[in-house]
């Protein structure tokens, strides 16, 4: 509890002056850049067994027991939340509550997210008995996002083949309806977005994360597939039993705010690991693409006082380029990987206690990042200025 008191002690002034400086710090970043020259799109000096290379052995061992040890911490303080919310039942602790529980909902998701990858240990039982028990119990079906996530690492940067947080070509956006274009580019909606990804992925794709059967599996994948459905089924129904036992209201209280909270957090963070730099980052196609390439754009974010909650995943580029390195080790990988990487590794600028620096990114970007070209194997967002002009579908 005491990590998230931390909260209260930010007045809405330093949150303010934190944002302003955010903008002027991005803009004059981004001017240095151009002065230099440095082209992101250009083709890097190294190759990936370089950045390999950098990294200390000892950064790739992955011991299940540390692993483990933040499964029971996160636990212990997600329980410690509920108890503590429902003995003191007071309308003064609750919103401290559900920003608190929310944020350990998504470090719960981070640890199953690293069961996925394979990150967690060398025991694939233990990796997927571990991402069912987290995945599940914040209703994230925990092979059907597995896998999906599997194919955005091995597509990032790519704009037909990407999944997650994909840009738009030009002629697709222009078919998207007023409604479909409110929600993806009007604050806050887009932050809600993760459940309805899960159930219907991105326009332009078809699939859901539930179904078996959905072309974003492999015959092979079906029963997996099925096997993690039938988990978030029987969470569903753990969490309707719970609503009759205890009473709608303080379900809603204890569980759906902080579920609504984790889903901003996760929609947040990963919008900003792929948008939202000072200088727009490049998407590629074709020959232009290749797995280095779409690794270098993805961006590094200082998350201040949620770095060690939600298990260091702003250190998003060497993560990206190198998902079986345990969570725990990549900060020092990637501040030994900067050696060879040089301009085209982006240091994120660094967060007070609260990251409210990363606001006007977010905000910025989502108003201005609506589609790239349909033509080209580089190409970058462009900004639909007529975006809400009109209600009509084009």
């Amino acid at each position: 509890m005491a990590v998230f008191s931390g909260l209260r002690q930010i007045s809405s002034n330093g949150a303010a002056e934190q944002v302003n400086g955010g903008q002027e710090a991005l803009k004059k970043r981004a001017a240095e850049e151009e002065e230099m020259g440095f082209d992101p799109a250009a083709p890097p000096p190294f190759k990936i067994a370089d950045i390999r290379a950098a990294i200390p052995p000892h950064c790739w061992v992955k011991d299940p027991w540390r692993s483990c040890s933040y499964v029971v911490r996160d636990i212990i303080v997600v329980l410690g939340l509920i108890a503590a919310a429902v003995y003191l039942d007071n309308w003064a602790f609750w919103p401290i509550y559900w920003i608190a529980q929310g944020t350990m909902f998504w470090a719960l998701f981070v640890l199953g997210h690293d069961c996925g990858h394979g990150s967690f240990s060398d025991n694939q039982t233990l990796n997927n008995v571990v991402g069912h028990l987290l995945h599940s119990a914040i209703l994230v079906p925990y092979h059907g996002w597995r896998i999906s996530h599997r194919t955005h690492h091995q597509n990032h940067g790519h704009v037909e083949n990407d999944e997650s947080w994909v840009p738009l070509p030009e002629n697709l956006y222009k078919k998207l309806g007023y409604s479909t274009k409110f929600l993806r580019y009007k604050i806050p909606f887009p932050m809600f977005a993760y459940p309805l990804y899960l159930w219907y992925r991105s326009p332009g794709k078809s699939g859901s994360h539930y179904d078996p059967n959905s072309g974003l599996f492999k015959p092979s994948e079906r029963t997996m597939v099925m096997t993690s459905t039938t988990c978030w089924c029987v969470m569903l129904a753990f969490l309707f039993s719970a609503s009759i036992v205890i009473g709608p209201l303080l379900l809603f209280k204890i569980y759906l705010v902080p579920y609504l909270i984790f889903v901003a957090w996760l929609d947040a963070v990963t919008y900003l690991h792929h948008h939202g730099h000072d200088r727009k980052l490049p998407w590629y196609r074709g020959k232009e693409w290749t797995y280095l390439r779409g690794g270098l754009t993805t961006v590094d974010r200082d998350y201040g006082i949620f770095n060690n909650i939600h298990h260091d995943i702003g250190t998003h580029v060497i993560h990206h380029l190198f998902p079986q390195i345990p969570h725990y080790h990549l900060v020092e990988a990637t501040r030994e990987s900067k050696r060879v990487l040089g301009e085209y590794y982006r240091e994120p600028r660094k967060s007070g206690v609260i990251p409210f620096h990363l606001i006007p990114s977010l905000v910025e970007s989502i108003q201005s990042d609506h589609y790239v070209s349909d033509s080209g194997d580089i190409v970058y967002y462009q900004t639909d200025d007529k975006i809400f002009s009109n209600k009509k579908a084009h």
